[in-house]
């Protein structure tokens, strides 16, 4: 046997012993993380989870409202996650309690949140599966195996090798403005409101007719006080000492209703998603939030 033969020989045994000593690694975390989500499943009588078709290793059961069509991969779906540990119940991720979550079905093996990561969109195509079993309305429930959720290195406050208890509650709103129009008028239901629509989708109701005789544009400079708040009732932001200043152009586009007033006019603005910080939201705000403000404009100089 010559040396370059040898050479390659024992390239060959190093490249199998790896091979091996790898797919040993990954068969022991899928047998380890199978028999605790078995044993999860028995010890919550959870009868209704099921393994997923191609047998990758993940559990899921469904529940649908009756009427209604299957999600499709071209489907917006509106939505909200909660990620729990299977070892000892920690809510590891919660979506915000004043928006909610969307995105197409079909995107929905690419799961970014936050919270985790300001970049890394990890792959977790269980998420899509499930939910293609789902009308809108419909809830996914999902038991994930470590090796087919964020692995050895974890994710922020998750651990390594952690099996996950993963819900998707979906809505019953294939658009975010109906929704979020359903959620004001919901709002001023339960709190006895008349408020008027404006064909912006703006609700408004007006406290103070304002005297002032400079009409208003997108150029104005305003003077307001005002204070912004959640449908919660949490506020996010006030200013009201009389020294915030700003245009129309400045300024969120639901507060260009404020074209309709005078100078003294108290009003309060309920303000869809999309007219306000939309599906990005910033800072406090979370994505797809319906604002509740109060405004009172103090003075108008064109």
């Amino acid at each position: 046997m010559n040396k370059f033969t040898k050479l390659s020989l024992f390239a060959l045994l190093l490249a199998t012993t790896i091979f091996s000593s790898c797919k040993k690694e990954y068969d022991t975390a899928q047998t380890i993380d199978d028999a605790a989500i078995k044993a999860y499943i028995s010890k919550n009588n959870l009868t209704q989870m099921q393994p997923d078709s191609a047998k990758t290793g993940f559990y899921f059961q469904v529940t649908n409202p009756t009427d209604g069509t299957l999600f499709l991969n071209k489907d917006s779906v509106l939505y909200d996650v909660t990620v729990k540990s299977m070892t000892n119940g920690t809510t590891y991720l919660q979506s915000p309690s004043n928006g909610n979550l969307g995105t197409y079905v079909g995107y929905l093996n690419s799961f970014f949140q936050s919270s985790l990561s300001t970049t890394i969109t990890y792959n977790i195509p269980a998420i899509r599966t499930a939910v293609l079993k789902l009308k809108p309305g419909g809830t996914a429930r999902i038991l994930l195996p470590s090796y087919l959720a964020f692995g050895r290195n974890g994710a922020g406050p998750i651990p390594s090798n952690e099996n996950l208890d993963f819900i998707i509650k979906t809505y019953p709103y294939r658009k975010q403005w109906l929704f979020d129009d359903a959620k004001i008028q919901s709002y001023l239901t339960a709190k006895n409101l008349t408020a008027t629509k404006d064909l912006s989708r703006v609700y408004y109701i007006v406290g103070t007719e304002g005297t002032g005789s400079d009409v208003i544009t997108n150029e104005s400079t305003l003077i307001l006080k005002y204070t912004g708040r959640f449908l919660d009732g949490t506020s996010f932001d006030s200013s009201t000492d009389g020294t915030f200043s700003t245009t129309l152009n400045g300024v969120i586009a639901g507060w260009g209703l404020l074209t309709k007033f005078k100078a003294g006019t108290k009003v309060r603005l309920f303000i869809p998603s999309d007219l306000a910080y939309g599906a990005g939201g910033r800072n406090s705000i979370p994505p797809n939030a319906v604002l509740d403000f109060d405004i009172e404009i103090v003075k108008v100089t064109n």
